[in-house]
């Protein structure tokens, strides 16, 4: 973490639990060559990925409904959300993380995912990347029911909606959650269903 522009004057952890959150003091060189010293909140919840499985045949996509404290902490009434499949990378890397979630989630064995690029969450709070992924589905790949882990505390409902139905919901905010927006949206950028 070298940078002639950046010069970290202290890190101090503020918590330490599920995942860490720092207060870090530093100074930062402008573009005028004026430093300044400033201090921000850094959320470090490891990194993740999130994948868009769809059925082109039956010009469906596969998505995950499930409970999110947060957002029900902020104005979501019932708390659910609906998202692509995804989950934290933990020690895996990318490619394995996002076979197992799928495998979990909605109960398909893929191995035909394909990965798009990488994208900060948050930047201005959280060191989140997101390994964004596509992966197509057929009936002969179904293994199980999902519904996530009962050991992660995971109850998800599997939802089969049309990509029309999908991309509708953006609209009427019932999918409001960004990885899957991105993702749906780069589905339609691209002409996958």
């Amino acid at each position: 973490m070298s940078n002639s522009k950046i010069k970290i004057k202290s890190i101090k952890n503020l918590s330490n639990d599920w995942y860490t959150l720092d207060k870090i003091n530093f100074d930062f060189k402008t573009k005028t060559g004026v430093w300044q010293n400033q201090t921000r909140e850094s959320y470090n919840r490891g990194d993740g990925a999130a994948i868009l499985v769809y059925n082109s045949t039956k010009k469906t996509v596969l998505l995950t409904k499930q409970f999110r404290i947060p957002t029900f902490l902020n104005k979501n009434k019932d708390g659910m959300m609906i998202e692509v499949c995804a989950g934290l990378l933990d020690k895996n890397d990318p490619l394995t993380c996002i076979i197992k979630e799928v495998e979990e989630e909605i109960g398909y064995k893929i191995n035909n995912a394909k990965k798009l690029f990488k994208l900060y969450s948050s930047p201005g709070a959280v060191t989140e990347i997101i390994h964004y992924f596509i992966a197509e589905v057929d009936a002969t790949m179904k293994i199980n029911e999902g519904g996530g882990l009962a050991s992660e505390t995971e109850e998800i409902e599997v939802l089969e909606l049309t990509f029309k139905e999908a991309l509708t919901m953006i609209l009427t905010g019932e999918i409001q959650d960004a990885k899957t927006v991105i993702l749906l949206q780069y589905a339609k950028l691209n002409n996958l269903l």
